[in-house]
């Protein structure tokens, strides 16, 4: 065994003995979120941008317009397509190249919410059914990494959406630029298991002791869109009640971060 595995070794069973204390390594309550910070449209180029910072977990993301054909499926809808980069300089342990599964996986996960949540009318997309709508591209650059990577995504994914306007008259529509329709606030919230507890808004140290978590997806009105298992451990049914409750009455406070960074498009 290398030094780093015992390390390692010695990392974890520190982090679950403080579990099993009722404590945590930064000293935050099991349901306590790090500190949530937005800044609304930094990104000039972009139809609309946003980027959050939870705690030093730091994630860009712009979105783009352009219009295209509409999936064959889907003749008068619009079309989303989210993508999420891994940066190498926000961890060691990502690599250049294409996107990997982890990069998909949290890509899909952003994009699940958005969708199931309907918190873009799809149709309001539609310019002329079965010839072109508008394909809203979502973008994620994750710049820095220290865990939970998919709430502040999806956090920074809804908040740049809000931000976004349709570029009319970029595309020769014959009229004005306006602000992208959004029904909806779905919040994502994620928590790992250590030492059967589950604990919220893992940090980095806190997800490579664990082996299962579990991202809930709430809308505005607290009802459930969307449910993310990962990881090899078991998820006690019995659990998922508290866990869900727990995730609506934070994803209420998260939302209302939001809504305040948006009503002063400044950083809350």
């Amino acid at each position: 065994m290398s030094s780093e595995d015992i390390l390692s070794e010695i990392r974890r069973d520190y982090i679950y003995r403080l579990v099993r204390n009722g404590e945590r390594i930064d000293g935050r309550k099991f349901d306590e979120y790090r500190e949530i910070n937005i800044e609304i449209g930094p990104i000039e180029r972009a139809e609309g941008s946003a980027r959050v910072k939870l705690g030093t977990t730091d994630v860009l993301a712009g979105v783009k317009m352009q219009i295209g054909e509409p999936f064959p499926d889907t003749p008068d809808q619009g079309v989303i397509i989210t993508n999420a980069e891994l940066i190498p300089l926000a961890s060691p342990t990502f690599e250049p190249g294409p996107p990997d599964e982890n990069a998909i996986e949290l890509a899909r996960i952003v994009d699940r919410g958005i969708r199931s949540s309907n918190a873009i009318d799809l149709d309001k997309l539609c310019i002329d059914p079965g010839k072109e709508v508008w394909m809203v591209f979502i973008d994620l650059h994750i710049l820095d990494h220290n865990g939970n990577l998919v709430d502040a995504s999806s956090l920074a994914a809804i908040a740049a959406l809000f931000n976004t306007k349709i570029p009319n008259t970029k595309f020769g529509i014959d009229k004005d630029d306006e602000r992208l329709a959004i029904n909806d606030i779905p919040i994502a919230t994620t928590s790992t298991e250590i030492d059967n507890n589950f604990i919220f808004d893992p940090c980095l140290d806190e997800e490579n002791a664990a082996n299962v978590a579990l991202t809930v997806i709430i809308t505005s009105k607290g009802e459930l869109c969307g449910m993310q298992k990962s990881g090899i451990g078991r998820i006690p049914v019995e659990t998922l009640p508290n866990i869900i409750d727990s995730s609506i009455n934070m994803g209420e406070k998260i939302r209302k971060i939001l809504l305040k960074a948006l009503e002063n498009n400044i950083t809350v």
